[in-house]
């Protein structure tokens, strides 16, 4: 067998993966990017793009009836979800598309293939061995079902893509961004929705305050949530889908039943023993602070990692990297800290640096919460009680700002900006001392007293 030699290869063509291979290429390296599924990964797939889509979508059902509210003469309609979909698609294509484009521009070379590590940097890609110097798994993850009876009558967030029109009942399971993102998506566009959540809380890592007002907002909207769900198995007959619960209740009557318990990385069959490549306790990747596995010259990133599993993250890391590794910066690696992040629910959240529990934990009493609760105009105007949360966790006699947290509409907009201003080390006089922009609802963070 004859072996083609590359400077890189890379396992996977999600956003971590491309991202590494066009840097590497831009400083001249020779690359090979081995994908047999679609460019872009779970991201563009079947993960952040078509969500927004869809989130877009919801926004304009509920905007609709907002409208119609504030005095506009027309009656909300319903999503035609096949033409919708078309659109999607077609935006998605679209990224296939400028991925191939610069693949073709950088001198990529894409082969649509599996790669298994055969150790030594030798990959093999179906009936062809490649070696590189160097290569990176960015094999990203999958979604989980849970081990019980029944999971097959589930669609997991995979799934949820594939669906053509608005289940009549669906039931949710899980807590996490994932299952209150979709949850919202769908009542937001007609379904009944029922979210049932093992434990007592949504979106257990956030801060409280910021989970307790999503809860708030999602029940408000109609959405039934059931906490301390101990789901037992799940059944399916004429009348649809069935859940059982471990103390014997029975939710019933679904058209649909949606897993959104979680994510698990993509690690059997790639070869990893061959490599002598370790996983960590959790079943990922391991690697330390510069995206070095135990093997040398063999990196990972992204969601294969145990790394915040977002794509913006798999990309930085991707590209400092690469500027590492072929670039001649020989201090460049991500800087994991403080990283922004949105939680494109109804309404969305935004949140970035330690939650007040983190924040206690190590500062203690040198921690101060300043926060606002208010009426956005345009809800205020519909005479909705909605209110927004927003609040700044600060720490030490310099009040410097160690979190930001937010909910209520555009919040997602609102963050990156304060995000640069968290990275920088701003404290709450600089806050203070920002002139506001009036109306908004951003203002609201320089002006808390």
């Amino acid at each position: 067998m004859n072996t083609t030699t590359f400077d890189l290869i890379v396992l996977g063509a999600g956003s971590g993966g491309i991202a590494g291979a066009i840097r590497a290429a831009r400083h001249g390296a020779r690359v090979a990017i081995l994908e047999p599924h679609a460019l872009g990964g779970t991201c563009v797939n079947v993960g952040c793009v078509p969500k927004k889509a869809m989130w877009l979508a919801a926004e304009l059902a509920e905007a609709q009836q907002l409208a119609a509210e504030l005095g506009f003469d027309n009656k909300p309609g319903v999503l035609d979800w096949p033409a919708f979909i078309a659109r999607r698609q077609q935006y998605i294509s679209n990224i296939h598309a400028s991925y191939r484009k610069r693949f073709d521009e950088f001198g990529i070379t894409l082969i649509a293939e599996r790669g298994e590590l055969l150790g030594n940097g030798r990959v093999r890609a179906g009936t062809q061995e490649l070696s590189a110097a160097h290569v990176l798994i960015a094999t990203g993850g999958h979604a989980r079902r849970p081990d019980i009876n029944g999971n097959e009558h589930g669609i997991d967030s995979d799934g949820f893509f594939n669906l053509r029109a608005a289940p009549r009942k669906v039931a949710v399971i899980g807590a996490g961004y994932i299952a209150v993102e979709l949850a919202g998506v769908l009542r937001a566009l007609g379904c009944e929705v029922h979210l049932l959540v093992r434990g007592e809380r949504l979106l257990r890592p956030f801060d409280h305050d910021i989970s307790e007002a999503l809860r708030e907002a999602m029940q408000a909207r109609g959405i039934d949530i059931v906490f301390g769900h101990e789901l037992d198995q799940v059944s399916q007959n004429a009348e649809g889908i069935h859940v059982h619960c471990g103390n014997g209740d029975v939710a019933d009557g679904f058209d649909c039943l949606l897993w959104a318990v979680g994510r698990a990385p993509n690690v059997t069959g790639i070869g990893l023993d061959a490599a002598s490549i370790a996983l960590d306790t959790k079943g990922f990747i391991a690697v330390d602070e510069w995206q070095n596995t135990s093997a040398k010259n063999v990196y990972a990133l992204g969601d294969v990692t145990d790394a915040a599993a977002l794509t913006p993250v798999a990309i930085a890391a991707a590209r400092r990297l690469m500027d590492r590794v072929f670039g001649g910066k020989a201090d460049a690696r991500l800087d994991y800290r403080n990283i922004p992040s949105v939680v494109f629910s109804h309404p969305p959240i935004g949140t970035i640096g330690l939650t007040e529990a983190q924040a206690r934990a190590v500062y203690g009493d040198a921690v101060k919460i300043y926060s606002s609760r208010f009426r956005p105009m345009i809800g205020a105007l519909a005479g909705h009680p909605e209110r927004s949360l927003m609040k700044l966790v600060c720490a030490g006699d310099d009040e410097r700002v160690v979190g930001i947290h937010l909910i209520g509409p555009a919040s997602d907009e609102m963050l990156q900006g304060f995000a640069v201003a968290v990275k920088m080390g701003a404290c709450k006089r600089d806050f203070d001392d920002t002139v506001a922009i009036h109306p908004t609802a951003a203002e609201e963070l320089v002006l808390m007293g």
